[in-house]
């Protein structure tokens, strides 16, 4: 047993014991919930806890509930909080509690990168690559103008985009948005939107013969349906979208029902991703382990943090699946900073969502990741690359937001 009078060396368990940790919400042009916790050493490490929509009631499961378990712990025993945290709470999973553990974790890594004097990266064992490919958003209220919208990303560099189109007849579809930066969740109650299905397995095969006749066999094309099919509907698409080459058709029907994309494997060979709403890998053991899936998205912020997003993506390149993290607007630079760490890692590594932030979140969270040439490339400050500037995060105060929902045209509720 250690003598309790010598002196701590640098990186012992004195050092590296939680004395603080702070939850910051604010809102430079969205919601973000931010853990920062603190060593006795003075260490600072950051993680997102941020949930689109219901950003207050993960702050409040950080400062209520999980906040007094951290003080006194070492912040070097990434694995047992994060074990503690997860087994602890006996009512285990869900996106609050993720979210949640998410903070935590991704704090944690970053206060041992910062103490190692590493970057993430090299924690997790070193580069994989030296950039991640990353997709832009590229929408239009017509075909035309989706087309047009492609081009712009194009000439910016970009070697990859996801492609959507309002649906004629139908207001505020999905993807499609007049704002400079799409950002859904913009009422303070749910925004009420309207949905046809024919109509729009009309138009998406004709968007994506249109963007190949414009922008050739290169760029790589996305698109996501955002679960608003049946699985046969679902089918139905894939199927009518293989001759375009789509890098990825994206949640093609809710995958609460992880069975149903045997379906679709059935009748297409159109490649599909999904997950970004799920929360652990007990919601992608069966789309995995069965290779019903070529991508999945399961995002650091809601999949419990790199500790837990590890083990899944060392499952998913078990069998031949390849990660592609969800990576919008409602997840914070904390986030997109700890992904890139892993992206980079990583090595059935897919593809990257990218899309930009407003420059008031920038000015927030400062960062040391930049785009060149189609691809994100993180520095090498130890940790994950991102701090906060709490002095300005202070001047942008919470705004009560919500996602909307979407009713087919008789009434009745539809997946949004």
């Amino acid at each position: 047993m250690s003598n309790t009078n010598e002196t701590p060396t640098r990186g012992s368990s004195h050092d590296r014991e939680i004395v603080e940790a702070k939850v910051i919400v604010t809102c430079p042009g969205r919601n973000f919930v931010t853990l920062k916790i603190v060593t006795r050493s003075g260490v600072e490490g950051l993680g997102d806890a941020t949930l689109n929509g219901r950003e207050l009631a993960v702050a409040s499961y950080l400062q209520d509930h999980v906040v007094p378990n951290l003080i006194g712990r070492d912040a070097g025993q990434i694995e047992d909080i994060w074990q503690f945290l997860y087994r602890g709470a006996y009512w285990r999973r869900g996106p609050v509690t993720m979210s949640a553990i998410a903070a935590v974790d991704v704090a944690l890594w970053d206060i041992l990168g910062k103490m190692a004097g590493m970057p993430i990266y090299q924690l997790l064992g070193g580069r994989s690559r030296e950039g991640a490919l990353v997709y832009g958003h590229a929408n239009g209220r017509d075909i035309a103008e989706a087309s047009d919208a492609v081009g712009r990303f194009i000439e910016q560099g970009f070697l990859a985009v996801r492609a959507q189109c309002g649906v004629p007849g139908i207001k505020k579809a999905y993807g499609v948005s007049s704002a400079k930066g799409y950002e859904p969740a913009e009422s303070e109650l749910p925004l009420e939107t309207t949905w046809n299905t024919p109509r729009y397995l009309g138009v998406v095969p004709k968007l994506f013969e249109q963007l190949r006749a414009d922008h050739g066999a290169e760029v790589e094309l996305l698109h996501d349906a955002h679960h608003r099919l049946t699985p046969i509907e679902a089918a139905r698409l894939a199927k009518s979208l293989e001759p375009y080459r789509l890098f990825w058709l994206e949640d093609a029907t809710p995958a609460e029902d992880q069975k149903a994309f045997e379906l679709i494997r059935q009748h297409s060979v159109t490649a599909l991703a999904v997950g970004e709403v799920f929360n652990s890998i007990w919601d992608c053991k069966h789309l995995i382990e069965n290779q019903l899936i070529d991508y999945i998205r399961t995002t650091i912020v809601h999949g419990g943090g790199i500790t837990h997003l590890r083990r899944l993506a060392d499952f998913a390149g078990l069998h031949g699946v390849r990660t592609g993290f969800h990576g919008a607007t409602d997840l914070s630079p904390v986030t997109m900073g700890a992904a890139l760490h892993f992206d980079t890692w990583v090595p059935n590594f897919g593809i990257q969502e990218y899309m930009f932030h407003t420059d008031e979140t920038d000015a927030v969270f400062p960062h040391d990741y930049v785009l060149r040439n189609g691809r994100l490339h993180v520095g090498d400050t130890p940790g994950h690359g991102v701090t906060i500037d709490e002095k300005l995060a202070a001047k942008y105060p919470y705004q009560p937001k919500q996602l909307p929902i979407a009713r087919l045209e008789d009434g009745a509720m539809w997946n949004w």
